[in-house]
């Protein structure tokens, strides 16, 4: 008899979470398993968008991590299966390069393998409508509904036939250009070029690597742009944790002038930064710098759209502009299916993910990078300043953490589950719970304005604990309270 390791658990249902479906490499994630998935997915691209495209073309895109050009010819070859037309990408590329060249190419939609921000171990599978953003979770029930028939389709001469090889695309050059009209690259390139700005890159081996300078045509100090599969022992999540190396060089730099550092996920899609003080900046700081930027100087407008987690700096400085803000669940694709249907300026969540209504409805953390360098260059003051002015004017100073807990086992969330539905606390951190909101998780206002919002992550075994409060000690402590009352289940 074959020995099996005490940890395994033999894999179960392909379940799409707040992005894709992600799993362990050779243990739920293994190619037969993607094969699966693929060929659902790309059927249901066509029943979905093939009427209003008249297409029959998917675009497959890929990261840099390990076996993901292996896994991305796997999905092409399900969705010829399928009897789709495939256009693989020839390299790895940014997540938004593919889902724009989908619109642009007037395509079913995209196929991406990547885990996005997962351990080096992870592997997974984005799923980009045709309109160039993440699929509604309508599309991918309807995927998961096809998996559990066992879905896969019937051989026929032409589909069974040996892959010969796809038809190819760059996805660089499109995807730059685009981006690089949203901007004054001219006022940028100067102030670079001048000395009056530093630009530093954190791309943690990622997808990122040479995307500012392709489209900047400008110097950039870019860190970890090489690949590593297993990005340095960690995980590519622009988290202050991970960021040690890019923080350092900005507080020691030789420069005087005005400095930024960008932070990027394994698949570009997300965006922290690191402001002229080496201080790190989550999206929590950068969406009300952006609001202000592209209400003020680019002379926007439109919805703000924030996750339940969001800072409530937020619709505070939406407010100052006179712009309505609407709150989705956690998640990207939330937020994209807002702006199909809306007039928006900016939707963001607090993981890092920024879009725009003048883009693809599709999170982009590179365009949120020129953005940010425009603001810098055109207000002639760094990320600190820019944050320091907008919590004077809204007179809402606040601090914000957000702590991951692994659950041990399947019956520790549902306990934990348990008790928020049923037994909630109705004191916490020595403060009274005045309300608790469940459009995503549980989010419990306090008496003296703080919150605390404890939620399960849609791709990894964690609970996810956030709080925002006047200060970092007020915040420290809750989720210390928080820490403590999970551990007891």
């Amino acid at each position: 008899m074959a020995h099996v390791p005490p940890s395994f658990q033999p894999p179960g249902p392909i379940i799409f979470g707040t992005d894709g479906w992600r799993g362990i490499i050779a243990e739920d994630f293994t190619f037969e398993r993607l094969y699966r998935a693929a060929c659902a997915a790309a059927r249901v691209l066509k029943e979905v968008y093939g009427e209003s495209t008249g297409s029959n073309t998917v675009i497959i895109g890929y990261d840099r991590r390990f076996l993901s050009e292996e896994f991305a010819h796997t999905t092409a070859t399900a969705a010829r299966a399928v009897g789709l037309d495939v256009l693989m990408s020839e390299s790895y590329a940014p997540t938004p390069a593919f889902s724009l060249a989908a619109k642009d190419r007037n395509a079913l939609g995209a196929l991406v393998i990547t885990a996005s921000h997962n351990p080096g171990t992870y592997s997974g599978l984005k799923i980009k409508g045709a309109f160039g953003g993440s699929v509604p979770p309508e599309v991918t029930q309807k995927v998961e509904a096809l998996l559990a028939e066992g879905y896969l389709p019937q051989a026929s001469t032409e589909t069974a036939a040996p892959a010969v090889g796809f038809e190819t695309f760059e996805p660089w050059a499109p995807y730059c250009e685009a981006l690089g009209k949203k901007v004054d690259l001219g006022a940028i390139q100067a102030a670079v070029n001048g000395g009056q700005l530093q630009i530093f890159a954190d791309v943690m081996y990622g997808a990122a690597a040479t995307g500012l300078e392709r489209i900047l045509g400008v110097p950039v100090t870019e860190l970890h742009g090489d690949r590593d599969p297993l990005f340095g022992g960690g995980a590519p999540e622009p988290l202050p944790r991970n960021l040690a190396v890019v923080m350092d060089r900005i507080q020691h730099r030789d420069n005087p002038s005005l400095a930024v550092g960008f932070v990027f996920d394994g698949d570009a899609d997300r965006i922290a930064a690191i402001d002229e003080t080496g201080e790190f900046c989550s999206s929590q700081v950068l969406i009300p710098i952006l609001i202000e930027h592209l209400a003020v100087r680019r002379g926007l407008t439109g919805e703000v759209i924030k996750t339940v987690s969001g800072s409530d700096l937020m619709p505070k400085v939406a407010e100052l502009f006179g712009l309505s803000v609407y709150e989705t669940a956690v998640g990207y694709k939330y937020i994209a299916d807002r702006m199909l249907t809306t007039p928006v300026l900016i939707g963001g969540e607090e993981s890092g993910g920024i879009g725009y209504g003048s883009h693809i409805p599709e999170r982009d953390g590179l365009l949120a990078a020129l953005y940010v360098l425009e603001a810098i260059v055109q207000s002639g003051q760094g990320l600190a300043q820019l944050y320091r002015s907008l919590q004077e004017r809204t007179n809402f100073v606040a601090a914000y953490d957000r702590i991951d807990l692994p659950l041990a086992s399947l019956a520790v969330r549902d306990r934990v589950l348990e008790a928020l539905q049923h037994n909630r606390p109705s004191e916490i951190a020595g403060q009274a719970v005045l309300d608790c909101i469940t459009i995503d998780g549980y989010k419990f206002r306090l008496a003296d304005q703080r919150w605390l919002m404890v939620r399960f992550s849609g791709t990894e075994p964690l609970l996810r604990l956030y709080c925002e409060a006047a200060t970092l000690e007020q915040v420290n402590e809750t989720l210390a309270w928080a820490r403590d009352w999970a551990g007891q289940f």
